[in-house]
C-alpha cells in the first residue's frame, strides 16, 4: 500500500501515510483574535530527527476527544525538531485546540501534498504574495528561502490584512522589513487607526503592491496564498505586469481533506487538492475553474 501510494504522491513517504503519531505541544503564541501557533515535538524522538517536509505540504493533526484536521505547516524544514502550526478557529475541533497548553498531548499524521517546486525556484528572483492566513503556509517558504539566502537573487514579500489587530507574526515581519536582504510591502484594507497608518505601505487591495515590485518577471518565480476567490485579480494583476504564467503557483490549502485523496472531498475537477496539490500552477486555477 505504502508503495502505491509513493508511486501516486510521486514522492517516498516517511512514515506509514495512515498512521498518527504522538506529538506533545511545546508553545502556544497567541498571535491575533482566533489566531494561535503551536509548536509541536514528536514523542519519538528518532522521528522527531528525521521528520521532514517540503515548504506548501499539510499536516493531519488529531485533537484528542474532536476529531482530526487537515493544517499546513508554517515552519521551515530548515529548522528540523518541531512543527509549527498556525490555526485560526473556527469551528469545534480547532475551538478544542485552541484551549490546549504546553504538555498537553495530540498526534499528527504526514507530511502531505506536494509543497512548492523550491528546486526549481533556486537561482532566480522569489516574489511571495499572502493574504489574511495565507501567510501561514507562505512562512514555511519565507524561512526555508531566508535560511539558503544565497540560493536565491531578490526576495520580495507581499502581505495584506483587513486591519493591524488581524496581522499575524506581527513582531517577525517587523524584524524582516529591517533586514537588507528582503523587502516588504504591507497593505491594509482600510488604515482607521495610529498603528494601521504606521503598518501599511498602502490603503487598499492586495493587487496594488504588485506594480511596486521591482524585479524581472522572467526571472521570477511566485508564491501565492489567500482566499482562493482573490487569486483571479491577482493571477490577472501579475500577469499584466508580465510575470510568466508557467512560474506562478497558488496554494489551495482551504480544500485540503484527509491528506491522501481517499474520501474525495478534495476533487477538483480531475484534480485532488490532497494529492495534486495543494501546490497549483497558475494553470490550473484557469483551466478548472472550480478550484476558485
Amino acid at each position: 500500500m505504502k508503495k502505491s501510494l509513493e508511486k501516486l504522491l510521486n514522492k517516498p513517504l516517511p512514515v506509514d501515510p495512515y498512521l498518527p503519531h504522538k506529538v506533545v505541544i511545546t508553545d502556544v503564541e497567541e498571535l491575533a483574535p482566533d489566531h494561535k501557533k503551536f509548536s509541536f515535538t514528536f514523542l519519538n524522538e528518532e522521528l522527531n530527527a528525521k521528520w521532514h517536509h517540503l515548504p506548501g505540504q499539510f499536516v493531519m493533526l488529531t485533537v484528542p476527544k474532536a476529531g482530526e484536521i487537515p493544517i499546513s505547516i508554517c515552519s521551515s524544514p530548515t529548522r528540523r525538531g518541531t512543527v509549527e502550526l498556525t490555526v485560526r478557529k473556527v469551528g469545534r475541533k480547532t475551538e478544542v485546540l485552541h484551549r490546549m497548553k504546553p504538555g498537553d498531548l495530540a498526534a499528527i499524521r504526514g507530511p502531505y501534498g506536494n509543497g512548492f517546486p523550491v528546486e526549481i525556484m533556486e537561482g532566480h528572483n522569489l516574489l511571495i504574495i499572502a493574504g489574511g492566513l495565507g501567510i501561514a503556509p507562505l512562512r514555511s517558504l519565507i524561512w526555508f528561502a531566508l535560511d539558503r539566502r544565497h540560493r536565491f537573487k531578490e526576495i520580495y514579500i507581499l502581505y495584506g490584512t483587513r486591519n493591524y489587530q488581524m496581522v499575524l507574526y506581527k513582531e517577525e515581519l517587523k524584524r524582516l522589513r529591517e533586514r537588507s536582504d528582503v523587502k516588504c510591502l504591507f497593505v491594509l484594507d482600510r488604515c482607521e487607526t495610529a498603528e494601521d497608518r504606521e503598518w501599511a505601505d498602502v490603503e487598499g487591495v492586495l493587487t496594488a503592491l504588485i506594480p511596486q515590485v521591482e524585479l524581472d518577471p522572467a526571472d521570477t518565480y511566485v508564491a501565492v496564498c489567500g482566499p482562493p476567490v482573490a487569486y483571479r485579480f491577482i493571477g490577472k494583476e501579475l500577469l499584466k505586469n508580465g510575470y510568466p504564467e508557467s512560474q506562478i503557483f497558488v496554494s489551495l490549502e482551504r480544500k485540503m481533506e484527509c491528506g491522501i485523496g481517499k474520501c474525495g472531498h478534495c476533487q477538483i475537477g480531475y484534480k485532488f487538492a490532497c494529492v495534486d496539490g495543494p501546490i497549483f500552477p497558475l494553470w490550473d486555477t484557469k483551466n478548472l475553474p472550480e478550484m476558485i
